[in-house]
């Protein structure tokens, strides 16, 4: 499909061909019709994309300050990798469209494959052919509506909810300033409303467009404009005061103030600086309100992400009812749109709309897309599945066989890229399919993978789509697949990498490991014991290796401390401090079903431990701080029994002092003392063992699996399987409050009874929660040379030996 998008780090807005997105339960795929250009939102990405680095620090000094811990916590390097794959991304434009519905997710109420639906949201209702968009961000176009029309209900719902938040009725005496298209809407639903509307403006088309449609257009001119308002009002002023314009001058808000009668209501609805003085809110007893988009619910990631409305008794008019409002004025013929449209262009000439709304080199107020239908298909549209129970994100994607029921289908339309059918013969690793296109991806895992010796790089795929193709491009891969099932049976695809969203990597590992694919999981591999068993099943009948990126063991200053470590003649007592600083809120971690900090980050200081002990974990236990659900706890203090008698304490906290490093880990055993400072240094016994770049083993881990895909040794899988039992047993020992076993012993000595082929969709299994049997492949200890290798997979000869910081 064909998408409208603007490169985050400058250049031209440009219409490129992606991948046609996935959709989650709560989603909606719908087949583009009509969207409209918001141009003072859209003029406002587009500028800052093209803006220089200095401009783009003085306008988000959050993600300035993002930078600036994550250089103190990783590296500056690390930082600067970050940044640049960042600025090398690609932004959708566009948040209000029209058109028909192609695929349901199983979640979404009221809508129908084939159904006509208006679309809202930024980075889901885009500029695009196809949108995949949250089933409460769309609503049913009433008959007799035009698509062209409909495509109109998210940017005039934003109007609307400021008309709202105004608190008027027929009669009230209300001011626009601004009669940009937002405005102009803003004063249409006013008048429909039965209120009487003045509209303020500069420029003759808003003015004269405003008129026609009986609204009292005034041309600002100082206090000759405050004197009409005043006659207007009958001396008294604007019962409220709708502010629409855009721009960086604060003088608008202030003039609402002069147009506003005493104790009036000012609405900001478009986005201007404020430079507000206290004495004419003072004397007149003004309330100033900004209007958040298009109602509630927005930017609430439990209504729009995973489809939890609103009741209609606690919240009349959430967005997606807003957009029915919008959609039943236009049935009624009580508010028209149609005359509003000053420019139309196809797609494919979306660098030519957005020229005109940079250099305004004629007056515009809506400019539309059209899309050209499409031909009748029999078959389903490529990509376009459901994510049963993952929230839609960047980078989740569905796999084969979801459980009937998932999603509803209208055969329509098909994009299909050629299957290539590899040679048969056991698979080397040499050809890489990649699932997930995020920035740790671009930044970290990818750059390790290359370091490593991968250099056959085949095929990526996302659930966006767009992300997938820009990565591709960015990244040297042959090319984006139009769904993660395209890929997973690629037989030109050996290894394959999944570096998605928590709550996906069970079952994708488990379908890549069916067929027989290796694979690279990113941590965690399962989020429950279910998850885990499945996985472990797959890994016994598909004939792939499995590897999963807790990457801390790999690093040299780890390698080099077990190598002392072994040299104790007793338990370790073993201690893991973490400071790992807040996120904000809207982070996955505050997500359950991705899993929180415990299961998404503390798996990684569970397996570091497993390894410096040389011994993995029996029993677990988790107490979390107080204030919020167990699971998703900021602050955590971890404590791990080990086989052996070892003891580790894993002290988790969201602090991050600016003195201190994110990561030290002490090791007490007999007369021998280790420190690992952050990955920088290992101290034995006072004195400096290694020190280097920081590395904390991403590089030498991808080495590890290349060797593995190639016939290495494999031991190393079972111990990375253990650590995620152990850290599965901590999360349980939440309900109870006492140490959980991790379930080793049934695991390890059990052999696998039921090879039976693994459901890629990843369906829970009746039956007992923990299951004995476990499906591992039996472990290589040495490389097909016999050279034999340690723990963390890495030949004995290079043990102790640092790796290069990636």
């Amino acid at each position: 499909m064909r998408q409208v998008v603007q490169a985050a780090g400058g250049g031209e807005v440009r219409v490129v061909d992606t991948p046609i997105p996935s959709i989650g339960a709560t989603e909606v795929l719908v087949e583009t019709a009509a969207t409209i250009v918001s141009a003072g939102t859209e003029r406002a990405v587009t500028t800052l994309a093209r803006s220089g680095l200095l401009a783009k620090a003085r306008a988000r000094p959050d993600l300035v300050r993002r930078v600036a811990e994550k250089a103190r916590a990783d590296g500056i390097g690390e930082a600067v990798r970050s940044v640049r794959d960042r600025l090398a991304s690609e932004l959708p434009l566009g948040y209000s469209g029209a058109g028909r519905a192609v695929r349901v997710g199983s979640a979404v109420e009221g809508i129908r494959p084939g159904d006509l639906v208006v679309t809202g949201g930024a980075g889901w209702a885009n500029h695009a052919e196809f949108q995949a968009v949250p089933g409460l961000l769309c609503a049913r176009v009433p008959d007799g509506v035009p698509e062209a029309d409909a495509a109109f209900a998210t940017i005039a719902a934003i109007a609307l909810h400021g008309l709202r938040l105004a608190e008027v009725g027929p009669g009230a005496k209300v001011v626009v300033v601004g009669l940009g298209l937002i405005g102009q809407l803003a004063a249409r639903i006013a008048l429909a409303s039965g209120c009487d509307v003045a509209g303020v403006d500069l420029a003759d088309l808003p003015l004269t467009t405003a008129a026609a449609t009986g609204v009292r257009a005034l041309r600002e001119s100082g206090d000759a404009t405050t004197a009409a308002v005043r006659e207007w009002s009958r001396g008294r002023g604007a019962d409220a005061v709708l502010i629409c314009a855009a721009g960086r001058s604060g003088d608008p808000v202030m003039r609402a103030t002069e147009f506003a009668r005493d104790r009036a209501q000012l609405v900001v609805v478009g986005d201007v600086p404020l430079g507000l003085a206290r004495a004419p809110f003072y004397e007149k007893e003004l309330a100033l309100r900004f209007a958040r988009s298009y109602g509630p619910g927005r930017y609430e990631r439990g209504y729009e992400e995973w489809g939890v409305d609103y009741p209609a008794g606690q919240v009349r008019w959430t967005e997606g009812r807003n957009q029915e409002a919008v959609l039943d004025l236009l049935a009624a013929g009580r508010l028209s749109v149609a005359d509003l449209v000053t420019h139309a262009f196809p797609l494919e000439q979306a660098a030519a709309a957005y020229d005109l709304v940079a250099t305004r080199r004629e007056p515009y107020l809506a400019i539309r897309f059209d899309y050209p239908r499409r031909a009748e298909l029999t078959e389903p549209v490529e990509g376009a599945l459901s994510t049963e129970g993952a929230p839609p994100a960047e980078g989740a994607v569905p796999t084969e066989g979801s459980a009937p029921g998932d999603a509803r289908q209208v055969g329509q339309h098909t994009q299909r890229v050629a299957r290539r059918v590899g040679p048969p013969g056991r698979r080397r690793g040499d050809r890489v399919g990649w699932i997930g296109a995020g920035n740790f991806s671009g930044s970290v895992l990818l750059p390790a993978f290359r370091a490593a010796g991968f250099d056959r790089f085949t095929s990526v795929a996302s659930a966006g789509g767009r992300s997938a193709r820009a990565f591709a491009d960015r990244h040297g891969f042959q090319g984006a697949a139009t769904g993660v099932d395209e890929l997973l049976d690629d037989d030109d695809i050996d290894v394959v990498v999944i570096a998605t969203p928590h709550s996906t990597h069970a079952r994708l590992a488990a379908a890549a490991l069916e067929r027989g694919r290796h694979v690279w999981c990113e941590k965690p591999l399962a989020l429950d014991l279910a998850e885990l068993e499945m996985v472990e099943r797959a890994a016994a009948v598909g004939g792939g290796v499995l590897m999963v990126g807790l990457n801390r063991r790999f690093s040299p200053a780890v390698v080099a401390a077990r190598r002392r470590l072994a040299e104790r003649d007793g338990p370790l007592s073993l201690v893991y401090r973490v400071a790992a600083g807040p996120v904000p809120a809207e982070h996955w971690y505050g997500d359950r079903v991705e899993g929180g900090r415990l299961l998404g980050e503390v798996c990684h200081f569970v397996d570091t431990c497993a390894t410096l002990a040389g011994s993995r974990v029996e029993a677990a236990a988790v107490m979390p701080g107080r204030g919020g659900e167990a699971l998703l706890a900021e602050d955590l203090a971890v404590t791990l029994r080990h086989v052996d008698g070892s003891l580790s304490t894993i002290a988790y906290s969201s602090a991050r002092p600016r003195a201190c490093r994110k990561e030290m880990v002490e090791a007490l055993a007999g007369r021998r003392h280790l420190r690992i400072d952050d990955f920088r240094e290992l101290v034995v016994d006072g004195g400096s063992e290694w020190k280097g770049v920081q590395d904390k083993g991403h590089r030498a881990a991808a080495g590890a699996f290349l060797r593995m895909c190639r016939g290495g040794a494999t031991d190393v899988t079972a111990e990375l399987i253990a650590s995620s039992w152990a850290t599965l047993a901590a999360a349980a020992s939440l309900g109870t409050g006492l140490p959980q076993p991790t379930g080793l012993q049934q695991s390890m000595e059990a052999a696998t009874s039921d090879p039976a082929v693994i459901d890629p969709a990843g369906a829970p299994r009746t039956g007992t929660g923990r299951v004995a049997a476990v499906g591992v492949p039996a472990a290589r200890t040495a490389d097909p040379d016999g050279t034999p290798l340690d723990g963390a997979g890495l030949p004995a000869a290079q043990r102790g030996k640092s790796e290069p910081s990636v």
